[in-house]
């Protein structure tokens, strides 16, 4: 399957940012990008020896997951050569070469078998696919029954923090981006507008009853930093 043009766009946005990635969005985002990453981990259960990562980008993920339990073994997939490469640099440096496991691919075609995984994450991937139930299906496919699927992605907050976010993000954003450098510049103008896109599309009710209909049960959602991220967890039958 030919990668579409929404897809291409993200991979050419952010492929230049691999070795700058994390720590500029940590900064970006006032600290929360780690934070989010954190619950995320804690979603997935102690006894979920084999887990895949899902858009595993600069291997963050990927790395909590490994130390969060002794022995577990993680498999990375990005479509994204460069952010891979940051991702074994950091996977080396972290001294989990033996648990980690980084390949390039995408969400919409995984190659992996059936159930071959006890849980899967992805990260900051829904608003880049094309068929977002078809690839919420293809992901469920490969966790084993009982196994957990979970995600994190941007959101909206609501209420009095709404109007600071926009002034954020269409104004302070853009604005440190380009302090950083030209590619981050053109990251912090693209993000708002794609985070709105996402949810006036796909609103909190409409995507939990999209992975119900991808074979998900169990679904959960938690807003995290006033709404800032949000995770969203279930678990196959």
């Amino acid at each position: 399957m030919e990668a579409s043009a929404r897809t291409r766009h993200a991979r050419e946005l952010f492929a230049p940012l691999g070795p700058t990635y994390d720590r500029y969005a940590c900064l970006l985002s006032f600290g929360q990008d780690p934070r989010w990453r954190s619950f995320l981990v804690s979603r997935i259960p102690p006894a979920a020896h084999r887990v895949l990562d899902v858009a595993s980008g600069t291997a963050a993920v990927a790395i909590g997951l490994a130390r969060a339990q002794p022995g577990r073994t993680v498999v990375g997939i990005d479509q994204s050569p460069e952010m891979l490469a940051a991702g074994r640099e950091r996977v080396e440096g972290a001294g989990l070469a033996e648990q980690i496991e980084l390949r390039e691919g995408r969400a919409e075609s995984l190659p992996f078998l059936d159930g071959e995984f006890d849980a899967l994450t992805f990260t900051y991937l829904l608003r880049y696919v094309d068929d977002l139930p078809a690839t919420l299906s293809e992901l469920a496919r490969v966790v084993r029954p009982g196994g957990t699927v979970a995600m994190l992605e941007f959101g909206l907050p609501r209420g009095v923090s709404r109007p600071l976010w926009e002034l954020y993000v269409r104004v302070g954003l853009p604005a440190a981006g380009a302090v950083v450098s030209p590619g981050w510049r053109d990251v912090g103008g693209f993000l708002g507008p794609s985070i709105r896109g996402f949810w006036r599309d796909w609103p909190e009710p409409r995507l939990l009853d999209a992975w119900r209909e991808a074979g998900i049960g169990e679904v959960a959602a938690r807003r995290l930093s006033l709404g800032g991220g949000v995770v969203v967890w279930g678990r196959r039958p």
